[in-house]
């Protein structure tokens, strides 16, 4: 599968409103306080998009309470979801590439646009939606929330790239001169350590997105890249699942050196910690996360209260300096704190931008294939 054709592609990405500066097309109504509520709704998201001062103002500003239940994982999202056939939760959060596995699922209900100021995001991300998530004509079921990247951070107080370049390569979590003190997610980490063997000569150039295309191709590079990670196994320190165990790892666990989302060590940063992110050389990970609402959907009108405050401005970017990642939303980065644009500019320098993977969309029969090969790895 060639970039140009992922979800997400590279143009799409350079033309977002965080990376460009794009000013905002329309500003979505401020939600108004005689939207007198004492309802409810439950949030099913990522473990750390929602800061608590986010959630306390809108519900200042509604009276509607958001429960809200953080995830790890794509595939704890879909579990859920399975297992309580779209109900339990009247927002959720998957992200761009999984619509291939939502899609026969159908435990989605389609989105009313009209009550929605998807003018407000960046253009590129909301056309994702009707792309690829409007399943057999029935309408879109998916809208942009947050966008962001997997690639290196590390502590700065205890650790430089090797090569003395400044940018930092995938194939160093894995060395021995950093045993013990590395940390990676086991299916996005194999992944990445199989754009190092191409990048170093161990695999033929183009092999890791050729898997994409046919189980065949699948099984022979990801047999390749399971024998090399098992061979290095050794190295790590540990394997995460959520945000929380980023940032433990890197201030508490002993370790110097991790592949990461760009959040959690930037909100680490923005705070003062010797913690920092970069996307290194053979090109950082892209994802856009959505929202979505399950067909089980019990409080819809306070679910659409909850998109449209989030997708002002005036609350997207305020709530970039607690989690970290960027907003889909336009001009939500110029409301955001000063730390924000150097941060930005410094996980990003040259080229990064211009050399982002996006994720490819994800087929049931990948995912399935791509759990057998990350099982065999974490019980060598």
């Amino acid at each position: 599968m060639k970039h140009s054709k992922h979800n997400l592609s590279r143009r799409a990405m350079l033309k977002s409103g965080a990376v460009a500066g794009v000013a905002a097309l329309a500003s979505p109504a401020l939600v108004s306080k005689a939207f007198a509520s004492s309802g409810e709704m439950t949030l099913m998201d990522w473990s750390d998009y929602w800061p608590e001062d986010m959630l306390a103002n809108f519900t200042a500003d509604t009276g509607i309470k958001v429960n809200y239940i953080g995830i790890g994982s794509n595939e704890e999202l879909i579990n859920k979801m399975k297992a309580s056939q779209g109900s339990g939760a009247d927002l959720i959060g998957p992200t761009n590439n999984r619509s291939l596995q939502w899609g026969p699922l159908e435990l989605l209900q389609p989105f009313d646009m009209t009550r929605i100021p998807i003018d407000a995001a960046n253009p590129a991300m909301a056309k994702i939606g009707p792309d690829a998530w409007d399943f057999g004509g029935a309408g879109n079921t998916w809208i942009p929330h947050i966008w962001g990247t997997e690639g290196m951070s590390w502590r700065i107080d205890k650790w430089s790239p090797a090569d003395g370049s400044g940018v930092p390569s995938y194939g160093e979590i894995w060395s021995e001169e950093n045993a013990g003190k590395t940390m990676i997610r086991a299916h996005s980490g194999m992944l990445c350590a199989g754009l190092y063997m191409e990048a170093s000569g161990a695999m033929d150039p183009g092999s890791v997105w050729a898997a994409y295309e046919s189980e065949e191709n699948m099984r022979k590079t990801w047999g390749m890249i399971a024998d090399w990670c098992i061979a290095r196994k050794k190295n790590l320190k540990l394997i995460w699942n959520d945000a929380d165990t980023q940032k433990n790892g890197l201030l508490n666990d002993g370790v110097v050196v991790g592949q990461t989302w760009d959040g959690p060590p930037l909100a680490l940063k923005t705070a003062g910690e010797p913690v920092t992110y970069q996307a290194p050389k053979e090109g950082a990970m892209a994802w856009v996360d959505g929202l979505a609402m399950p067909k089980g959907a019990k409080n819809v009108d306070q679910a659409y209260e909850l998109i449209k405050y989030a997708f002002d401005p005036k609350n997207a970017g305020p709530a970039i300096d607690k989690h970290g990642y960027n907003s889909p939303i336009l001009g939500a980065d110029k409301l955001a704190g000063e730390a924000y644009a150097k941060n930005f500019s410094e996980a990003y320098p040259g080229d990064a931008l211009a050399n982002l993977n996006a994720w490819p969309a994800e087929a049931p029969w990948y995912a399935d294939v791509r759990t057998e090969f990350v099982n065999k790895f974490q019980s060598a």
